[in-house]
This record gives structure tokens, C-alpha cells and sequence, in this order.
């Protein structure tokens, strides 16, 4: 029978470059997990060499196999076996194996994974908005199964695939398929199908040579995001009267749809999907983490009230995907083909590996329900190629599977039309009107604009969000002031704009956790995206995670917001509170403020006492309760020193410039640097890099520095195509950077 062996202790950890000194580690480990997001705005990125010993496990059959197993090695892995390469693997985030029976000898045996995080000519990501870590994150295992066993070796899948159908009766098809290594004529595999109650329903037996079947399963219970029911099928690898292996999958029974008018449905009931993104990583452990941080992730999300997540922006680990599968979440997988478009056969191939190793390892998880196959992959521009290869990871995603639907997340530059579209099934943007620049009142008439020019495209929203940092507070909140009151307000609009709007076939927020990001260096805080509803070490829950939870979820909840805000200057003081209750009664002190019928956000305008007062907020049978104190004047920590320096930098900006005809036409003489210049082109200049770099400064906040951060995802793009991607200058400041470039030479 198989077995499986944790190799997961007693590994040393060397670095042949000489970074830093050797360590004994315990898997899931990475090296970056504190200089990935300490702020220090640099992180190691190098080859790590991982090596323990292990002893062969004895089969009592003949003939019997080892395989190593890595359940991912980021980004790019070399193992050995005694001194002999078993096998290699580029891409960070995908199971792989290799059959090392014949490498291994008696008694102890040396394993070694070379490991690195550096970038390749071939590899993705190749520049991304978060840090690359660098390790063996998930976990290695020994596994020994006879000389015949289900499959090991075909691009790290489980060796079965699972289809179950509905059929029209309220019974399922369950068409299976298994794939045996070394069968022969006195072998068959034994299905067994198991109800969400651990009954056995069904069952079925194949000769081991043609192990395909459709099992029928009356009175199928359905899996649905709001009752996620699962079935196990069982297969077993039988001769005479002993199982020679044995696997199993988690399954679910459920149909789908999406239409451009009516958005999703499951199982033919209308469900718009809307939900977060979410990266796999977490305050000081990186993306090493344990079956436990995984599962309470999910179940934070689910607290939420939301039915969807987008596992950006590549494959996660089997046991958040399993975590989705038993809590009931409808899934947007996807691969790192992201940002930075790399040319040549070898980086398609990748992409190509990267999708059949995420689509053959997940097929049978029934919350995965979209393959996404790119990441606002024009950041770097346009071409022919890059077009081609998308119909070509389209045609791989259908041949690989053409029971689910395939996406795309476009940058919020992407032409609304032209060749990028209708390539995949659905498609999605990713806007951040309100934050990068414009306005967040843009984003519905955006949606509704979109949707009237293109009727036959299924939208979504696959980023959406701002900076919220629980240490800045403002009583007239702006953007980029990063404070929670802001972050509150633009989630408010959203989450309104997308429940009047159902045909949004789903939305996701940008992000549920405040994540590493090593180049960034924002709203006082460096080395993290500060956009998640909850903060990176998941302690506190933001306001606008409440904002959220009043929008979705079913159970009774109320929160009162401004928490942290918690000395207030002022004759009187705005109080919000979230509720899906209709209505809210605000006491102060113990006497009523107000009662107010409203939809989900309650505005109270409070008269506070001298000193400490509390507040309570009764919505039916819940309450919260919260303690503000009455002051003078608020403390200046409360507000972002950089904010106003900022605010004073553009107004000079302008001021240097004086006055300037916006009406005519900008003007772009051969021989000058203008913004149709590249940053990388700008960059050869001291004088016009200079200037281009303080209005990007000016205007987003954004450090610019060549070699340096998120250089190599940005240095393609011009200041041109920067304003247009998500009207990132104030009015008036691409023409002035404009006037400023076309008086230097070139």
C-alpha cells in the first residue's frame, strides 16, 4: 500500500553565495520571511541549498517505488539524491515529484533541494506588486507505493480526475477516470462513492487498462457556496483479495452559468459572486504557512460574508483549495503570467507547464469554477505575440478541461476594445478609481458605460481598493490621506455600486490581508500593500471589513466604526455604523442619540460629553459598543505627515508651472523627451528622469528608482500610458510633466 512520509524535519539550510550563515529549519520555510515585508525595501533573492538524510522505506512487495515529493519550491529547484540530479522544476508554486528508487541506497540517503528565488530569462513572475519569496513554503514527503500504483508522475496530479453532473432527475453522473502506472491483466480499480455523510451510495469496477466510468448517484445533493456538500470517491488499485493502493477526491455536484445580463448562477439559482483576493502570506512567516493559518484565512473570509476569492496571482496551496471546497467558496484560480510580458518559446512554455500543472493538480476541487490565464499583462504594452499566446493558453485550458470557464484580469489601461477581449469565457478589470487618481464616483458610470458598448462581455471586477492604515484618522476623509475612515468610504461606494449591479458576474476585493510587498513605501509604512480589509498579522479587522460583512453576510451583525478614532475634537462628531439590520438606535451615555432605518451604513451626528463617553448600537438582537473621548484638539498623530507635504508639493508644482491652455493640443518635437518616452528611456536622462520622477512622486506617491523596487515591472511604461491606466494625475499635470520634458534634448 501506498505510503506517505513527512520529511518536513531536520533540514540545513546553507546559502553558497555566503548571505548568511547555515541553519537547521523546519519546513514550511522561507528565508524571506522577514526581509520580504521588514520595510528594509530590499529582500535576499539568491540560491538557498536544502539537504537532510532520509532512509528508503522498505516495500513488502518486490519491485516497489520512491518517489520524492515537493509541494512547491520557489521559484526555481534542483533535487538530488546522493550527489545525482533526480530532477528540476521552474515555477514556484506547483506540486512536482520525481520516482528516486534507483538513487537511493541502504541505509542513510543524501536529499538535497537547490533552491532559488532569482529571476530567469523563461520564469514568471518576472516583476510583480509583491515579494518573490524564496524556499521549500509548503512542505516535502517521501512516498513509497508498490511496483503497480495509481499515477505519480504526470505534471504532479492525483491520478484521478473526477466530472460529477447533475442529471434532470435530482440524481449526479460521476464520470471518473484513474491512471495506473504498471498494471497488468490480474488488476482492477475499485470505485467507491461516498454521500457528505460518509455513506457509500454507489460503486464500480474497472480493469485497470480502461479505468474510465460514469456512476450514477440518485438523490445527489448539490454543493453550493451556501451548502458545500462533498463526496469522496475512493479508487482502489485491487488484486485478488489486497489493495495495492489507494487514493481519493473530495467532489462536488454542482452546474454553473454566467451571462453578460444576468451574471452567475449555481445550479440555476442567481448568486453574484462577490468576494476578496487573497496572497499566501502572513507577518513574519512569509508564505510558509501551516494547514492552520491556511484554514483560519478561510474562515476569516468566510466570517466576512463573502462566496468568492481570487487566489492571486498564482497556485496556492492544496489545502487552502480543500478549505475552499468544505467552507463553500466559488474559486478564480490562476497563474503567474503577470505584469511583464517576456517573449520567446521558452516563457510561453513556462506559462504553458504553469497552467497544465494548475488545471491536472486541481481538477477535482469543485470551488475552483474559473481558470485565470493572465494578470494585467499589458503594463508592458502590446503585441502580436503577446496576443497569440493568450488564444494559446485559452485552447490548453479547453483541451485540459472544458467543464469550467476561463478569465482574464486586464490592467485599467486595456482598451475597452480591441484584441484582448472575448479570448477567454468571462473577463475582468482591475480599477482603482479613487485611489491611483480619479474619482470614486468614476466607477459606476465606468461599469455601466462598458457593459452598454459590449453586451456580449460577462464584466467583473478583479481588483479593486485602497491604503488603509489604523493608525491614520481624519473627520473629513480624502485620498491618500491612507487613513480607515478613507479606506471605509471608497468600500462603502463599492460595495453598493455592485450590489445595484448584478450582472457584475463577480467583483473581488484588492485584498482581504495587507501583504508583503518589499519595494513599497506607503502611508508611513514600508514593505507591505496596506489594502486588505484585516492587517497582515489577521489581529485586527478594519472598518471596512464591517463594511463588507453588513453587505453580505446572512447572520445579524452591527458595528460601530471609528474605533481607533478615538479622541474627538468638535461641538459635535459623525458616528458610522454598519448593519444588515434595516435599522440602528445609537445611545450615548445610556440616552438615545437617534434611530434610523437605512441600508447597511448609519450616519449619526453625536454630541459628545466632556471625557470619556460610550456609545452603543443596538440592531435588533445585536449590539456593539465602543469609548470616545471629548478633546480640545485631536492628536496630530492621527494624521499622515506626508499627506500634507504632498498636498503643499502638487500645489507648488502648478505654481512653478503658472498658467496653462489645457484646451490645445500637447506637443511632441523630434529630438525632446516627452511622455511618450518610456521610464527606462527617461532614465538615461539626469534632468528628465528628475522631473518625471518627482510628478510620479507627487501624483501616486510612488518612488521611482532604476534597479530598485518595482523597476522592472515599470520602466517599459510611459507617463502617458501611467495617466491613462486609472487617471493617475490631477487635472492639468500630464500636460504640465509634458511642457516640462519637451524642453530637454535628447
Amino acid at each position: 500500500m501506498r505510503e506517505i512520509i513527512s520529511l518536513n524535519e531536520g533540514w540545513t539550510l546553507r546559502f553558497p553565495k555566503g548571505e548568511r550563515a547555515a541553519e537547521t529549519v523546519t519546513l514550511p520555510h522561507t528565508w524571506n520571511a522577514v526581509d520580504g515585508m521588514d520595510g528594509n525595501g530590499s529582500y535576499l533573492r539568491t540560491t538557498g541549498v536544502y539537504s537532510r538524510t532520509f532512509k528508503k522505506p522498505v516495500q513488502p512487495l518486490t519491485g516497489g517505488r520512491v518517489y520524492v515529493e515537493v509541494l512547491a519550491a520557489a521559484l526555481d529547484a534542483t533535487v538530488k539524491v546522493n550527489g545525482t540530479v533526480a530532477t528540476t522544476h521552474e515555477g514556484g508554486f506547483s506540486i512536482f515529484r520525481a520516482d528516486i528508487t534507483d538513487l537511493c541506497r541502504d541505509g542513510d540517503n543524501e536529499l538535497t533541494i537547490e533552491v532559488s528565488n532569482e529571476d530567469t530569462p523563461s520564469m514568471y513572475p518576472a516583476s510583480a506588486d509583491f515579494t518573490f519569496y524564496g524556499g521549500l513554503y509548503r512542505g516535502v514527503n517521501l512516498i513509497s507505493v508498490p511496483n503497480a500504483h495509481f499515477d505519480l508522475d504526470y505534471y504532479g496530479g492525483p491520478g484521478i480526475m473526477v466530472t460529477p453532473k447533475p442529471t434532470a432527475d435530482g440524481g449526479a453522473t460521476f464520470e471518473i477516470k484513474s491512471f495506473v502506472t504498471n498494471p497488468d491483466d490480474s488488476f482492477t480499480v475499485m470505485y467507491s462513492i461516498e454521500d457528505p455523510y460518509g455513506c457509500e451510495v454507489a460503486s464500480a469496477v474497472r480493469p485497470s487498462d480502461n479505468t474510465a466510468i460514469s456512476i450514477y448517484v440518485p438523490d445527489a445533493e448539490l454543493w453550493s457556496m451556501d451548502e458545500p456538500n462533498l463526496y469522496t470517491v475512493v479508487a482502489r488499485l485491487q488484486r485478488n483479495n489486497e489493495a495495492f493502493d489507494e487514493i481519493y477526491a473530495n467532489v462536488g455536484v454542482r452546474s454553473y452559468t454566467v451571462t453578460p445580463d444576468g451574471g452567475f448562477s449555481i445550479n440555476g439559482e442567481a448568486t453574484p459572486l462577490r468576494g476578496v483576493s487573497r496572497h499566501q502570506d502572513k507577518l513574519y512567516k512569509g508564505n510558509a504557512l501551516t494547514v492552520e493559518d491556511h484554514y483560519q484565512d478561510a474562515q476569516i473570509i468566510k466570517e466576512l460574508g463573502a462566496n468568492t476569492i481570487r487566489l492571486a496571482h498564482y497556485q496556492h496551496s492544496q489545502d487552502f483549495y480543500d478549505a475552499c471546497d468544505e467552507l463553500g467558496f466559488a474559486v478564480w484560480a490562476e497563474i503567474p503570467f503577470i505584469s511583464v510580458f517576456k517573449s520567446g518559446k521558452d516563457a510561453h512554455e513556462h506559462c504553458r507547464r504553469e497552467l497544465t500543472e494548475l488545471i491536472v493538480q486541481n481538477y477535482n476541487h469543485p470551488s475552483i469554477m474559473f481558470w485565470g490565464i493572465s494578470n494585467e499583462i499589458l503594463i508592458g504594452g502590446i503585441s502580436q505575440e503577446l496576443v497569440d499566446c493568450h488564444h494559446d493558453l485559452q485552447k490548453l485550458c479547453k483541451e485540459l478541461d472544458p467543464t469550467r470557464l476561463t478569465t482574464i484580469a486586464h490592467v485599467s489601461s486595456t482598451p475597452t476594445t480591441g484584441p484582448m477581449h472575448r479570448i477567454t469565457d468571462v473577463e475582468s478589470y482591475n480599477h482603482y478609481f479613487g485611489w491611483y487618481g480619479g474619482k470614486i464616483e468614476q466607477n459606476g458610470p465606468w461599469l455601466d458605460k462598458f457593459h452598454a458598448e459590449n453586451p456580449d462581455i460577462c464584466l467583473g471586477i478583479s481588483e479593486y481598493g485602497c491604503e488603509g492604515i489604523i493608525n491614520w484618522h481624519s473627520n473629513t476623509p480624502q485620498c491618500k490621506d491612507y487613513s480607515e475612515e478613507y479606506q471605509a468610504l471608497y468600500h462603502e461606494y463599492m460595495a453598493q455600486a455592485f450590489e445595484d449591479r448584478p450582472w457584475i458576474w463577480a467583483s473581488h476585493v484588492w485584498n482581504m490581508f495587507d501583504f508583503g510587498c518589499a519595494a513599497r513605501s506607503e502611508g508611513g509604512v514600508k514593505g507591505r500593500n496596506n489594502k486588505g480589509l484585516v492587517t497582515i498579522d489577521r489581529k485586527t479587522r478594519k472598518d471596512s471589513f464591517y463594511v463588507y460583512q453588513a453587505y453580505w453576510a446572512k447572520d445579524p451583525m452591527v458595528h460601530i466604526a471609528g474605533r481607533r478614532h478615538a479622541q474627538r475634537a468638535g461641538e459635535t462628531t459623525e458616528v458610522k455604523v454598519y448593519s444588515n439590520q434595516d435599522t440602528v438606535t445609537l445611545y450615548c451615555n445610556g440616552k438615545e442619540v437617534g434611530t434610523q432605518t437605512a441600508h447597511r451604513v448609519f450616519k449619526f451626528d453625536v454630541a459628545l460629553d466632556e471625557g470619556f463617553n460610550v456609545l452603543m448600537a443596538v440592531a435588533d438582537t445585536v449590539k456593539d459598543s465602543i469609548t470616545l473621548e471629548k478633546v480640545e484638539t485631536e492628536p496630530a498623530c492621527y494624521t499622515l505627515p506626508e499627506f500634507n507635504e504632498r498636498q503643499e508639493g502638487v500645489a507648488n508644482w502648478f505654481k512653478q508651472m503658472g498658467s496653462m491652455d489645457l484646451t490645445a493640443p500637447m506637443e511632441f518635437p523630434e529630438g525632446y523627451y516627452s511622455i511618450k518616452d518610456s521610464l527606462e528611456e527617461l532614465a538615461k536622462n539626469e534632468e528628465a528622469f528628475a522631473v518625471t520622477a518627482k510628478a510620479v512622486k507627487l501624483a501616486t506617491n510612488f518612488d521611482i528608482k532604476p534597479g530598485e523596487g518595482m523597476w522592472g515591472m515599470m520602466k517599459k511604461m510611459t507617463p502617458e500610458v501611467m495617466a491613462g491606466m486609472i487617471s493617475i494625475m490631477p487635472d492639468g499635470f500630464i500636460e504640465s510633466l509634458n511642457a516640462k520634458l519637451i524642453k530637454i534634448k535628447k
